[in-house]
């Protein structure tokens, strides 16, 4: 017994009775093994020694039975504690590595085909020389991070702390021994990787591809230009151009307009003289907004005797020519701090022209107005029944803003989606809560978390009842109860959108957001949100088809969405929806349209720079539907317009990470290197696992083989 519950005493754990035996575990007093001997060999007596069944075998034999049947019952009685088995595991991780890839054009173009090829024999053969010894995981960035290794080179970007970030926040809380970056050094994308939070997760070894040489080059920088103008608009473009190595030549700027149909129109030209080899000069070019639509424009720089790269010599961008803006009136009873708020608001939309007036010195026709926002009209001295009526006849949408001057009998008879039963001369200081089941359109999740913090307006004191088919966005909150009363309700009078805002204040709103949050984009989502659905005319179309932009780049998927409805209003999707797209040349893309619960849907791969035509077709109820738009597409010229290979950031993030920078015909030497890491240290873990000792099998068919000894020497012996 002591060979195998060998233990020590002093592993006795006193409190919790526990035994720590030699690989077992008793939760029973060590005396209980005693009690379980004396119960087999009890057993064992009473069987043989008292029962003079076998008094004419040789002792042995009695004996011999007497220790299986003690042996079998011990066991048992022993089973009966429930021991458990103990056993140490012990395993071993090896310690990760991480292979970064750059797979941006710019690698390409700065090296040398032979190179490239070279490199990417050598990097398959890296991969497998570390698997020996490490856990390798292969990453390939550009535009991207994206897992494995891609030699074409396809990224039209370079974000490398997007890389970085990515292997930090997957990889950071594994033993992470080193990362393996090959990389020329330049990005366009995303932050400085010299100045991440915390540099690099792990030593970081830099393999610097590309060419550090100077070379002659020109380069259109940058162009600077706002995205959406309005016909007739003059448009101020900032082209920003450099060139290297080339003092002593000449060339010209050119500026294109690029044509549906491919053909250019020389706009301007402007002579430039190159006066030292490291050259940057900025040039303003006005151009008239003179044709509605994406125009498309094309810098483009002549190119010199023995210039490295002519490609970055050109650049392409895209203009959105608006043929109108929407015009809002902002008409007001008197002077008011809200009237600066939401005019400030809604000025910072391209598409609205802002008109501030006054109803008693307003000469303007309402009619000419494409919006109308009536503060605290009409009012108790001035009803302004002709504006108002001007506004009904022409079906001019409109938002009412309520307010202590206002007259709020004449308020219920000039809209219908809010009723109020009101004393002008009592208010209420309310806060706004935002409606759960408001539908109209998807408010930010900021704006409903945070507007219900801000600070009180000032609301009629009476009863607010909204009608059933408008809908409340906005409840009032009065102290730390939430009424029913709507505080924002928007909804159809007619065919025409109103809305009204039962209180006034709202530029406490805009304060307190800059006060909580150093902006007012909260409260000028919640306004421009609250326009844009109001002014937006209804669209009786039964089919339509929708893109989310009109100008995409040149690595950007389409994603088109279709609605089909039926004389009910109901969108279905029983009939097929066909799409084709045309580019410039005339060229033909069709596609048929996926459907959707009850809508459908389009996703594309991406198209070259270019301007597009779209028409969707499809047939129900007999009656044919038809949907045409435009988009463009923008090229994409990051890569080309810097090709030279910046090494020395390379030397600074393996300096600051405790790793190095290598050339690619020095990849062989790098497991080397990482050998003599700390961090590339396997992790050995050990692990107690238990289980009870019944559980094993072994243990069954030994008791089984003592019971069957023993029964089979009785059964011989003619016992039974």
């Amino acid at each position: 017994m002591q060979n195998l519950f060998s233990f020590d005493p002093d592993s006795i754990c006193t409190n919790s009775y526990a035994i720590h035996m030699k690989g077992l575990v008793f939760e029973y007093p060590a005396w209980y093994l005693l009690i379980c001997l004396l119960i087999g060999a009890g057993l064992a007596a009473a069987l043989y020694f008292r029962d003079k069944s076998f008094g004419d075998q040789p002792a042995w034999v009695v004996g011999t039975m007497a220790l299986l049947r003690g042996i079998v019952a011990t066991a048992l009685a022993i089973l009966l504690m429930e021991p458990l088995l103990r056993r140490l595991e012990t395993t071993s991780k090896k310690p990760v590595i991480v292979l970064g890839q750059d797979a941006s054009a710019s690698v390409a173009a700065g090296t040398p085909t032979s190179t490239l090829e070279a490199f990417a024999s050598d990097w398959e053969a890296l991969q497998i020389a570390l698997a020996a010894d490490f856990e390798v995981l292969s990453y390939t960035f550009g535009t991207s991070v994206r897992e494995g290794s891609d030699f074409s080179f396809p990224d039209q970007a370079t974000n490398i702390s997007a890389f970085l970030d990515y292997v930090d926040d997957v990889h950071g809380n594994e033993r992470l021994g080193a990362i393996v970056l090959a990389t020329d050094g330049t990005f366009n994308q995303g932050s400085n990787p010299a100045y991440l939070p915390g540099g690099a997760a792990a030593p970081l070894f830099a393999i610097g591809l590309g060419d550090t040489t100077i070379r002659k080059d020109l380069i259109v920088t940058n162009v600077f230009h706002n995205k959406i103008a309005y016909l007739g608009d003059q448009v101020s473009f900032q082209v920003d151009i450099s060139a290297k190595n080339a003092a002593g030549n000449t060339t010209n700027l050119r500026v294109y307009r690029i044509a549906t149909d491919g053909k250019r129109e020389l706009l301007q030209q402007i002579a430039l003289n190159l006066d030292n080899n490291d050259f940057f000069a900025t040039r303003e070019i006005v151009l008239e907004a003179s044709e509605a639509g994406v125009q498309r424009y094309q810098f483009v720089l002549d190119p010199i005797r023995d210039e490295a790269v002519e490609a970055n010599n050109t650049r392409d961008v895209f203009l959105d020519v608006l043929d109108a803006r929407q015009k809002i009136l902002l008409l007001a009873h008197a002077p008011h701090p809200d009237l600066s708020a939401l005019r400030q608001s809604l000025s910072l939309n391209k598409n609205y022209e802002v008109t501030l007036a006054y109803a008693k010195n307003f000469k303007g026709n309402p009619g000419d107005y494409d919006f109308a926002v009536l503060h605290q009209l009409p009012a108790r001295n001035n009803r302004a029944e002709v504006l108002l009526s001007t506004l009904e006849a022409k079906n001019i949408p409109r938002l009412f803003i309520l307010g202590q001057q206002s007259d709020l009998n004449a308020i219920n008879t000039v809209q219908s989606v809010v009723q109020i039963r009101a004393d002008y001369r009592s208010s209420n200081e309310v806060q706004a809560t935002v409606a759960d089941n408001f539908t109209l359109f998807t408010l930010d999740a900021a704006l409903k978390s945070d507007l219900p913090n801000f600070a009180p307006l000032l609301a009629p004191f009476g009863e607010f009842t909204a009608s059933e088919d408008a809908q409340v966005l906005l409840y009032q909150r009065i102290g730390k109860v939430v009424t029913d009363y709507p505080l924002m309700v928007l909804g159809n009078q007619g065919t025409t959108r109103v809305g009204v805002l039962c209180a006034e204040g709202v530029w406490k709103w805009r304060l307190f957001d800059y006060l909580q949050h150093e902006n007012q984009d909260i409260f000028r989502e919640f306004i421009q949100q609250s326009t844009q659905f109001l002014s937006v005319k209804a669209d009786k179309r039964k089919f339509r088809v929708d893109l989310p932009k009109i100008i995409f780049d040149e690595n950007e998927p389409l994603r088109f969405s279709a609605q089909l409805y039926n004389d009910n209003y109901e969108l279905v999707n029983d009939p097929d929806v066909s799409l084709v797209i045309r580019d410039g040349s005339g060229n033909d893309y069709p596609f048929t349209l996926d459907k959707t619960t009850n809508a459908y849907q389009l996703q594309t791969s991406s198209f070259p720079a270019g301007n597009y035509t779209f028409q969707a077709k499809t047939t129900y109820g007999g009656n044919a539907f038809t949907y045409e738009g435009r988009f463009s597409v923008q090229p994409i010229q990051l890569e080309v317009y810097e090709t030279q290979a910046d090494h020395r950031l390379l030397r600074l993030l393996s300096s600051q990470s405790g790793g190095a920078l290598l050339s690619p015909d020095q990849l062989s030497t790098l497991p080397g290197l990482l050998e003599n890491q700390s961090t590339l240290k396997p992790i050995v873990y050990q692990t107690v696992k238990t289980r009870p000792v019944i559980d094993l099998r072994l243990l069954f068919f030994l008791l089984l083989l003592l019971l069957t000894a023993e029964w089979f020497m009785r059964r011989y012996l003619g016992s039974y």
